[in-house]
């Protein structure tokens, strides 16, 4: 005669796992993005919340979004680059994967803006830290 039915060690399995879960998520350290933060705070940096409601401002904005959003090489952070319009003038700010994602981000901008109307504020991230996996070690 069992002690436990099938549902009991189902439920005990299923606590375990949120158990062993929450642990690992509770050693995970907090992004911190204290640098970025200072650097936007500054009064000299356009924010998103600057951005013009003049027709051909956020006719550039739109259609520079739009390009990056639809090139599907791009990365998410990729296409979630702040890009900022006032008086033509386009900024982009935020962080992309590679050299590779920043120059096609700024390629794009350019080419919708126009050489010269475009600064760039985008940062690439250091992605291969966090791309590595551990590996195990080889038993004796």
């Amino acid at each position: 005669m069992s002690l436990c039915r099938p549902s009991c060690v189902f439920h005990f399995a299923a606590w375990l796992s949120i158990v062993t879960l929450s642990s690992a998520l509770a050693q995970q350290p907090a992004p911190d993005n204290t640098k970025v933060n200072a650097r936007d705070r500054a009064p000299s940096q356009p924010t998103a919340d600057q951005q013009s409601n003049d027709r051909s401002d956020v006719s550039i904005t739109r259609d520079i979004r739009r390009a990056i959003v639809k090139d599907k090489a791009l990365s998410t952070a990729a296409h979630n680059v702040k890009i900022i319009t006032r008086q033509g003038q386009v900024t982009l700010k935020g962080p992309v994967r590679s050299d590779a994602e920043k120059q096609a981000v700024e390629a794009t901008a350019t080419r919708i803006a126009g050489a010269g109307h475009v600064k760039s504020d985008v940062s690439v991230t250091d992605s291969s830290a966090t791309a590595t996996k551990r590996r195990a070690k080889p038993k004796a």
